[in-house]
């Protein structure tokens, strides 16, 4: 099913959520040096307390207070300002769906894990189906990736600003393979809040969750997720967990019974 796009496209698009470098500039970051690797954290042998899925009780409080999760290959892995991805992380059965992008070239932020591929296949099926039309803009993203595109927005946008829409390294979404931002052509392939008053954007707030996807970071919920409102972050749950959280309208931290993270301004 999947869409001929023009060469006129390439890097037309914003390069996921969480950034706003250019394709270009995106390319630079990843190509550059990254900065020496983050010094490994004394592990203490306290587990995280929480009323989180059993499938997430290993989970390690760090010196530093941080949570380094047990279960980073689960479908409902939570990772946030406060709970990281294990020292050198990459996701296993990583593939590229076969769904439009709003690029051409072979780039690693085509790919998601085999499962969440196969489901935003079918959720892109039925959208095309029902007259609309999305396009997938960044799936995973390598922790090295992540912190070039951390460290090129905290020298142009300072980090206070930063940490308001991108994850330090090690705390994004995009490096569990489960996270797809996806747009629109009448969004020109911006990742803008504005995409949530798009039919596209409508349409995935009212059906993702039926192929297993939920809108990560809902609109007003800063102070619960610590990212601003991101329409066009679509996160795998799993069809069973994305129900509920689209029944209760919650975010992922109420589900699972986290303390909220802090306040996005």
């Amino acid at each position: 099913m999947k869409k001929l796009l023009t060469m006129a496209l390439i890097g037309a698009a914003l390069t996921g959520c969480s950034n706003s470098l250019t394709d270009s500039d995106e390319k630079q970051a990843e190509e550059a040096p990254a900065s020496s690797a983050a010094q490994e954290d004394e592990k203490e042998s306290t587990p995280a307390s929480g009323e989180a899925s059993t499938s997430q009780n290993e989970d390690i409080v760090l010196s530093n207070g941080m949570i380094e999760v047990g279960n980073p290959e689960s479908v409902e892995v939570v990772v946030n300002k406060q709970r990281k991805l294990p020292e050198g992380y990459t996701p296993p059965d990583l593939t590229v769906p076969d769904v439009p992008f709003s690029f051409e070239e072979d780039h690693p932020k085509k790919q998601l894990r085999q499962e969440a591929a196969d489901a935003l296949e079918e959720l892109f099926e039925r959208s095309d189906q029902e007259g609309m039309d999305l396009v997938a803009a960044s799936g995973y993203r390598s922790y090295e990736r992540q912190e070039a595109i951390y460290e090129r927005n905290v020298e142009v946008y300072g980090k206070e600003e930063t940490d308001t829409f991108s994850a330090s390294p090690g705390t994004s979404e995009h490096q569990t393979g489960l996270a797809m931002d996806v747009t629109s052509a009448e969004m020109a392939f911006k990742l803008t809040q504005a995409f949530g008053d798009t039919p596209e954007g409508e349409w995935l707030a009212d059906h993702a969750y039926e192929y297993g996807f939920i809108i990560r970071y809902p609109e007003g919920d800063n102070n619960i997720t610590g990212y601003k409102y991101e329409p066009w972050h679509l996160r795998y749950v799993g069809k069973e967990a994305a129900a509920e959280v689209h029944e209760q309208q919650v975010t992922l931290e109420e589900f699972f019974g986290y303390e909220p993270v802090g306040e996005a301004e």
